[in-house]
């Protein structure tokens, strides 16, 4: 009990190692961007301010609520004397320690010839591998495992899919049946309620395995039990969305789009190209084929089902979801995250002990920790570097926002990062080009000002069609932004829209 304890232990530490290296890496690259300034990746941490300021809450949120994130981030902005960028940090390592947590658990239990506390790190450095290879600052790019250290692309979602994927593995290993389906339920309910494409992402592809699979008879009550859990708890999670409806502006039924399947295929094979431009994602390509073949050749040597199970997912989770993703018509590279998370389980589907002489094994394991310590230890003055890096232009913005005490607006790509950088978010208000109130991923209770005295642009600034004919009375440079400031001119918010 003892040895395991603290192999279990050690599993974590080094776990917290690789993360630390991946995240340092990551942060240290243009990726930053998607990190800690892009406007899509800080609505947690504005939410998060939000909820710990007591501000009325009206969100007007995607299709996604982001309730794991928020909690996490929350939990961690009450605990820790950080600024938002150094919770930024933070947060990628917990994710990514979140994300061995669930490997660990797909792993199976420790017994006599296997290790699945070593291949869960090994699988959780295989996809630290991936995302070091990430190097792009665009959200649009086919950079998927690096999505994974961010607060707001469906980080709860991945970890929520390899969960039920774990807790399937454990039910088809012998777990009490009874008690692991409502375990799976609850997986499935919370990540369908936070992320509808859960359902996408795990309960179709693992209801479609689980049905190929209980036409054995030897494992049929299991298997049905999981498609139960599965089914169960997604539309409980569905349903429990409801009371939510006030805050969600977009259901995400208008991004499937079937007619428009054939420029799906030339979007998707357009990042494709682009990623293979680069030696980088070369090597990123190539490690995803490695764990892909792995994970067939499983597929037909395993021979209990739990490890059968894992290393099917492996490979069909990836397949069913690009090919649905074209199906529907998509134009976005993060709903293909599982190619990115999903092949990695092949390294755990069946975590053998290497055969190998005992005593070298543990030289190895010594060698490989020391390793990993030391590349941990150093990783974290770098990422604390990143994470701290001077934005002079923004903190041009917001000082002279704080100084004049008053309301502005600015588009969403524009005025997201200066807005929760502002000791009051609510001085800037977000709209499109027409002065209209943008309701998208920010509180409405903002609206409440109903006119502005200035307005900040960047290059990513629409041209402005203002409600009424005005001149600024002065242009503030500020470097990559402009601070168009009306003076005492009031200009009309307009209607919301999402």
């Amino acid at each position: 009990m003892t040895r395991t304890w603290v192999r279990e232990l050690g599993g974590w530490v080094m776990a917290a190692a690789v993360a630390l290296i991946v995240a340092a890496s990551v942060a240290s690259s243009a990726r930053a961007d998607l990190l800690f300034r892009d406007g899509d990746s800080l609505v947690v941490a504005i939410l998060s301010r939000s909820l710990l300021a007591g501000d009325p809450l009206d969100w007007a949120m995607s299709s996604v609520l982001f309730l794991p994130e928020t909690t996490v981030f929350t939990g961690l902005d009450v605990a820790l004397p950080l600024d938002a960028n150094a919770l930024f940090a933070v947060s990628a390592v917990v994710n990514l320690l979140a994300l061995y947590g669930a490997l660990r658990l797909v792993a199976g239990r420790r017994r006599e010839g296997r290790a699945p506390v070593a291949w869960s790190l090994v699988a959780l450095a295989a996809f630290g591998a991936l995302a070091m290879t990430e190097t792009s600052a665009s959200r649009d790019a086919l950079e998927l495992a690096s999505l994974q250290l961010t607060t707001t692309y469906y980080s709860a979602t991945v970890v929520g899919v390899v969960l039920a994927i774990g807790i399937a593995r454990r039910m088809l290993d012998g777990a009490r049946l009874v008690p692991m389906s409502l375990v799976l339920g609850a997986v499935a309910l919370v990540s369908t309620l936070s992320n509808p494409l859960f359902a996408a992402w795990a309960t179709v592809p693992l209801g479609a395995i689980v049905i190929a699979g209980s036409l054995r008879t030897v494992t049929r009550r299991r298997m049905l039990s999981i498609l139960a859990a599965l089914i169960g708890g997604t539309a409980l999670g569905f349903a429990a969305r409801i009371p939510f409806s006030a805050w969600i502006a977009n259901t995400g039924a208008g991004y499937a789009q079937p007619d428009l399947w054939r420029e799906s295929i030339g979007y998707y094979a357009d990042l494709f190209a682009a990623r293979l431009s680069t030696p980088l994602g070369v090597v990123g390509l190539l490690l995803d084929l490695a764990l892909i073949t792995l994970a067939v050749v499983q597929t037909v040597r395993v021979d209990d089902p739990g490890s059968r199970f894992v290393a099917v997912a492996a490979w069909v989770l990836p397949l069913l979801v690009a090919v649905g993703a074209i199906a529907l018509g998509t134009h976005a590279a993060r709903y293909l995250q599982p190619l990115a998370f999903a092949p990695v389980l092949a390294l755990v589907a069946m975590p053998g002990t290497l055969r190998m002489p005992a005593r070298l094994r543990r030289q190895a394991a010594a060698v490989a920790s020391v390793i990993l310590l030391v590349g941990g230890g150093l990783s974290i003055p770098r990422l604390s570097d990143a994470a701290n890096a001077p934005d002079a232009d923004a903190a041009c913005v917001t000082d002279w926002v704080e100084a004049s005490a008053r309301t502005g607006a600015g588009q969403f790509w524009t005025v997201r990062l200066p807005k929760l950088h502002l000791d009051d978010p609510s001085q800037l208000v977000q709209v499109d080009h027409q002065l209209n109130g943008y309701a998208w991923l920010v509180n409405r209770t903002d609206f409440d000002a109903e006119t502005v005295s200035f307005l900040v642009e960047d290059a990513q600034t629409g041209a402005w069609d203002l409600p009424i004919q005005a001149i600024p009375d002065e242009v503030v440079d500020c470097g990559r932004y402009r601070i168009l400031d009306f003076g005492e001119t009031e200009l009309p918010l307009g209607p919301q829209r999402s």
